[in-house]
């Protein structure tokens, strides 16, 4: 009886050991990720033209299908910024306990498609940050409308971006570029509850980057200079939203001030647990 519970406790001793090193070990790989990249976005913006360093990017850990741990572990190592493609995905994690007390000044960013029927969903996320994914005049208003019906106070407005299809590929959202400039006009003239931070986009999949420049992320800074001309706008207070894991150190090389990273900071995604 007494050697079993000798065996017994090294069992439990040993297990915590283990859970311990497991911990720790990926808290140490979070660590190097975050640092790892963000010394990358540094190199980027070293290599940036004169006229680009006015900008330092902002990184956003998107972390869809990624656990609250994942999270925490990452906000422990200083990121503040996350981004959600998916609505139930983003409700669920801004609503979780753990992560609102053990993340109190976390910022969430919804990077995905917005539909309209989702929109007081995200709305009601505690901690939003920015939706960076308006595509046309009608979402704006409808979002402009919620959130003065969320926040009555009205002082705060929320942070958004228009997206822009550059591509042309008609799997992806976003207003074409020669109807940016009116969407963009109507944010900032007829949404007076939404600040309109900047332009994103979403690049080309699996772009030969040894060919040139990337051409969407060429039109996406077109987009910025048309658009500031004819609204007379500074281009320095629009910001670039564009860039991933594979391409964001080119996108940081040719203006992007706000890079969208995933897997190179929380490694392969389980798309079985999307919703």
């Amino acid at each position: 009886m007494v050697c079993l519970q000798v065996s017994s406790y090294q069992y439990l001793i040993s297990g915590m050991i283990v859970r311990y090193l497991v911990t720790s070990t990926r808290a140490f790989n979070m660590d190097t990720a975050i640092k790892g990249t963000l010394e990358k976005i540094q190199q980027a913006c070293a290599r940036r033209p004169q006229e680009l360093q006015w900008s330092k990017p902002r990184l956003i850990a998107v972390s869809k299908t990624k656990p609250k741990q994942a999270i925490i572990e990452a906000y422990n190592c200083g990121q503040e910024h996350f981004g959600e493609n998916y609505v139930q995905e983003l409700v669920e994690k801004g609503h979780d306990t753990d992560i609102a007390s053990q993340c109190p000044n976390i910022r969430w960013h919804f990077i995905g498609h917005l539909q309209s029927n989702k929109v007081n969903k995200v709305l009601g996320v505690p901690n939003l940050n920015c939706i960076e994914t308006i595509h046309d005049e009608k979402l704006a208003t409808l979002v402009n409308n919620a959130w003065a019906r969320t926040h009555p106070d009205g002082n705060n407005k929320l942070n958004v971006f228009v997206q822009i299809n550059t591509s042309g590929e008609e799997n992806k959202n976003g207003v074409p570029s020669d109807a940016a400039e009116g969407l963009v006009s109507h944010v900032i003239n007829s949404c007076p509850n939404l600040k309109f931070v900047g332009l994103m986009t979403i690049g080309k999949y699996g772009y030969d980057m040894t060919q040139g420049p990337n051409p969407d992320f060429q039109e996406l800074v077109k987009c910025r200079a048309d658009i500031c001309k004819k609204l007379n706008l500074d281009p320095t207070q629009v910001e670039l939203s564009m860039g991933m894991s594979t391409d964001y150190e080119h996108a940081i090389e040719v203006g992007s001030t706000n890079v969208r990273v995933g897997s190179s900071i929380f490694g392969d995604r389980d798309y079985s647990k999307t919703k």
